[in-house]
């Protein structure tokens, strides 16, 4: 996560994210640095445009409905009505695999 960091923070000042940068960076915190995860972390965010991902990852929550809310009591009680049915349903095949297994043990002696 502190290589992800180093690339925010080097976004946040204006900084370009290459290899040295973001070395340089988790050197000064006092992180053991992987070259090869600096690497892959420079190649992953090469064509990103993190103000846009920062926007879009801010944006999520937001479109998400209060907790609290009518619509989460309603989709409550619509798990629980699911969960009911579900429920009645074992029962019923649970049933009717008994009388099964039964006709099928008279039949075989007679």
């Amino acid at each position: 996560m502190e290589y992800v960091y180093a690339a925010l923070i080097l976004n946040e000042t204006g900084e370009e994210i290459n290899e040295d940068n973001v070395t340089a960076v988790l050197e000064a915190a006092g992180v053991d640095v992987e070259e090869s995860r600096v690497k892959a972390l420079v190649a992953a965010l090469e064509d990103v445009d993190i103000e846009e991902a920062i926007e879009t990852a801010a944006a999520a929550p937001a479109a998400a409905p209060a907790g609290g809310s009518a619509d989460s009591e309603e989709l409550d009680t619509v798990d629980e009505d699911e969960a009911d049915e579900a429920e009645a349903e074992a029962e019923d095949d649970d049933e009717e695999d008994d009388g099964d297994s039964g006709e099928g043990l008279g039949n075989l002696f007679g």
